[in-house]
């Protein structure tokens, strides 16, 4: 049985607020606001970092219990990104045997009570800087996230040792009191990295496992991977609204026959989808440079495919050439009948000059 000598486990919940945020007018508004940086542990190229470097908030809050065992730490941390994501990270201490770790994890389990109290931070959050954002609106869904990171376990476990704990690891990670099976187990494990003999992570879809004694290059590998995840959803919904009215707009056009006056609006509204989407797929996508084989790098990837990211990637990608296609059918259809009423007025003024001979006589 795993017991815990020295850890923490980190639960963060992640919000979309608003299409953008001016960081430099939410620092000055924010006197305990700092810019977050990358903390390397490791010997990494100096372009990974963040850019812009997001805000992170220290707040003191009130212990929440979580059962008779745990609760919360009396400081609460926000991380706010400039295309209007927010992060709510609390921490929990843990030391306590394997059991216990198990329970922890099933009451973190969309716990409504951090959900909540998360939630209001984040509303608080808003109306003080709310001069910085541009299109505030706090999402209707969030993004929740456990990160069980461990220093020291009780007995000396070597990282290579897990496997044998890999049960009771996969138990933890999915949040899952009954026994696995050993398809689910290997499923539950199988996206393990380690830099040094004596670290390793382990990334599952609902929590990861962190055994390391600096871990804060990991847990900002993690912390932001969530945050796109929470964003890929939210535009990925955005685009399902857009295209819905998009196609909305067509068809009522395509049931005018014959319409002389245009309605530039159309085009407007849905070029406006188009850029608002496109400038916070970009600026998800930028914010955070890993490239190349370092370990952060490979961490990042590791990450990225078991959130199943690109695949959200390319269903954004597909919504937007559909916007597109859409776009350049009603700017078609305008044109085509701006011409059909140029063709008209000519018609009509050969018309006239034709008959305008024959009337002129009897004008006189």
């Amino acid at each position: 049985m795993l017991s815990i000598a020295r850890g923490t486990c980190h639960v963060i919940f992640v919000y979309d607020i608003a299409f953008a945020i001016h960081l430099n007018e939410a620092e000055r508004r924010i006197s305990s606001a700092t810019r977050e940086t990358l903390k390397h542990k490791r010997r990494a190229p100096q372009y990974f970092e963040y850019y812009p470097p997001p805000l992170r908030i220290a707040q003191g809050a009130e212990r929440v219990a979580i059962d008779t065992t745990f609760a919360t730490d009396p400081q609460v941390e926000l991380v706010v990104y400039d295309f209007g994501a927010v992060i709510v990270v609390y921490r929990i201490d843990l030391s306590c045997d394997g059991s216990r770790l198990l329970s922890l994890s099933e009451e973190l389990y969309e716990n409504k009570q951090l959900l909540a109290d998360s939630r209001h931070r984040v509303e608080d959050l808003l109306k003080v800087i709310e001069p910085a954002l541009t299109k505030a609106n706090i999402s209707s869904f969030v993004e929740d996230y456990v990160i069980f990171q461990v220093g020291a376990f009780a007995e000396p476990i070597g990282v290579e040792d897990l496997t044998r704990y890999a049960a009771q690891v996969a138990q933890i990670l999915r949040a899952e009191s009954g026994e696995l099976s050993a398809d689910e187990i290997i499923d539950a494990t199988a996206s393990r990295i380690s830099f040094g003999k004596d670290d390793v992570t382990i990334v599952d879809w609902n929590a990861a496992l962190v055994v390391d004694t600096e871990a804060e290059d990991v847990l900002t590998v993690l912390e932001f991977a969530n945050v796109e995840l929470l964003e890929m959803r939210f535009l990925d919904r955005r685009l399902d609204d857009a295209l819905g009215l998009a196609y909305d707009r067509l068809s009522k056009r395509s049931q005018k026959w014959f319409q002389f006056r245009s309605d530039p609006s159309d085009l407007r509204e849905i070029s406006q989808w188009q850029v608002d989407s496109a400038i916070l797929f970009e600026g998800v996508n930028n914010v955070l440079k890993l490239l190349g084989d370092q370990y952060l790098a490979r961490l990042y990837r590791m990450v990225a495919q078991r959130f199943h990211l690109a695949d959200w990637d390319a269903s954004i990608l597909r919504k937007l050439q559909t916007l597109e296609g859409i776009y350049q059918k009603i700017s078609d259809q305008m044109v085509s009948r701006r011409m059909e009423v140029l063709e008209w007025i000519i018609i009509f003024l050969i018309a006239i000059s034709i008959i305008l001979p024959f009337v002129s006589p009897n004008l006189h």
